[in-house]
């Protein structure tokens, strides 16, 4: 009996017997096969019901299938795309792996290779929708989460801080979150506020360090008409605007103490005198704070108030830096990777063993801001299909320093890769094939300069055995 059609795919051939066959092919799958046959009216279909596959032929007689690849991408629609591609159209495959295809498969197609890559492509789909973000439970949370909210990071550190998140979002206690330069404290603050019952409400961020002392007052309460010279209108301020949501004050530790005495005020009684008034305002609001400074050092030195120190630490959480995550560094670089190599148009698939491991080994002072700038300058100012780690040092010019890298571990050497000898080896374990075979091919194209036409040549290998194994091995990590 025929199974029951449930996951919805879409396929984009224009050759009517090609299509016919894929169809004859694909029937006793539980999946209901739409068929179109040029790029228009796909982009017609899409706009009307997203499916969880897509067979794309890149050769449209209205357009270049790569603009399919680029409208699903932009748009973020939740599907994947299998290529449909003509034998050795080896630059047709390169161009579509840019936007992270799931698989491509050359024509002409066989019945098996088809079912199994399509299996597979919806199971890796149903995987991905189950691990959605907002689905912690704080009775049984999933382990390694890799992304929560705008949160990148499987590290244990970052996995208490989103059990954290999910346990105080929905109560009312002050927060103060602490942490270096970079760490992600603002969004640490967003990710409280959209767990909270407050996310359908407003989330106002005030940042001292960038509004000057004698006008901070007025923009964080507002003031009326006439309050002083030039205030020819009234303003709200963020505390009125906030009201009913989330008021975030990042860099607490900037406000003047006569400022910190009118705010400690605020919090305690949620009310306050706008500039130029004596009518008190009284709001609703959850109070969030952060800094990068040490408050303790900051009351023993008179700098800030004992009593505002105590009464903002009601919860705290500590952010860490980047180079206590562990493997976190390379989840966040593959990500920025992947969203510069889209903006730029580049060809850039991941990184190689050396840039890897001065990734993990950098102390990274500026954390995940310092890492963002890096890997947006490296897709900008180089081409290729590999970040290496000459690109790595020569980016971070000036920033870059041995006495900024975990010296525990061998210091990579800004000197030219060489290509491995694999045919002795003096490890004492005898490792898996695959292994040394990722590790070779890597460093192959790492020595080419990105080049993987050359690396191919060298391992005496086809380009796309290349892009098969490096697919295989991105989806194992």
């Amino acid at each position: 009996m025929k199974t029951k059609q449930q996951f919805p795919v879409l396929l984009i051939e224009d050759d009517v017997v090609i299509a016919e066959t894929y169809k004859a092919y694909l029937e006793d799958e539980p999946i209901q096969l739409v068929h179109v046959n040029t790029g228009n009216t796909a982009l017609t279909h899409l706009q009307q019901t997203i499916p969880k596959a897509i067979l794309l032929d890149l050769g449209l007689p209205d357009m270049n299938g790569i603009e399919i690849i680029k409208h699903v991408k932009q748009h973020r629609l939740n599907c994947t795309i299998i290529v449909l591609t003509a034998k050795n159209a080896v630059e047709v495959v390169v161009e579509a792996m840019r936007y992270r295809i799931f698989d491509f498969l050359e024509k002409p197609v066989q019945a098996n290779r088809l079912i199994a890559t399509l299996r597979q492509a919806l199971s890796a789909h149903s995987a991905q929708q189950s691990r959605s973000p907002r689905s912690i439970n704080i009775h049984s949370p999933p382990e390694q989460i890799q992304q929560y909210h705008q949160f990148i990071g499987a590290s244990p550190p970052m996995q208490d801080i989103y059990h954290t998140i999910v346990q105080i979002a929905n109560g009312n206690a002050t927060v103060l979150i602490t942490g270096e330069t970079g760490t992600g404290k603002e969004l640490c603050a967003d990710a409280i506020h959209q767990e909270s019952t407050r996310r359908r409400k407003p989330f106002i961020i005030f940042n001292c360090a960038a509004i000057p002392h004698h006008l901070m007052e007025s923009e964080l309460f507002g003031y009326v008409k006439g309050a002083y010279t030039g205030a020819e209108t009234a303003r709200a301020g963020a505390a009125l605007t906030a009201n009913g949501g989330t008021l975030f004050l990042d860099e607490i530790g900037e406000m003047d103490l006569e400022l910190q005495k009118k705010l400690l005020r605020f919090v305690e009684t949620k009310s306050f005198n706008q500039v130029g008034s004596d009518k008190k305002e009284t709001v609703d609001i959850r109070f969030i704070f952060a800094t990068n400074r040490h408050l303790h050092t900051e009351v023993k030195a008179g700098r800030f108030r004992e009593d505002l120190y105590y009464r903002l630490k009601t919860i705290a959480i500590p952010l860490p830096p980047l180079r206590d995550r562990g493997d976190d560094v390379l989840l966040l670089a593959q990500k920025f990777l992947d969203e510069y190599n889209l903006q730029a148009v580049k060809n850039f698939q991941g990184f190689g063993i050396r840039a890897e491991r001065l990734l993990l080994h950098y102390k990274w002072p500026g954390n995940v801001r310092q890492l963002n700038g890096c890997i947006q300058s490296i897709v900008l100012m180089n081409d290729g299909n590999i970040v290496t780690s000459e690109m790595l040092i020569a980016t971070l010019g000036d920033d870059f320093c041995y006495e900024c890298t975990d010296t525990t571990t061998s210091t990579p050497q800004p000197v030219k890769p060489q290509l491995p000898a694999i045919a002795i080896t003096s490890r004492p374990t005898i490792r898996p094939l695959w292994q040394v075979e990722k590790e070779v091919i890597e460093e192959a194209i790492e020595y080419c300069g990105g080049n993987t036409t050359r690396a191919a040549e060298l391992l005496e290998i086809s380009r796309a055995t290349i892009y098969n194994k490096l697919k295989k091995w991105r989806n194992q990590s």
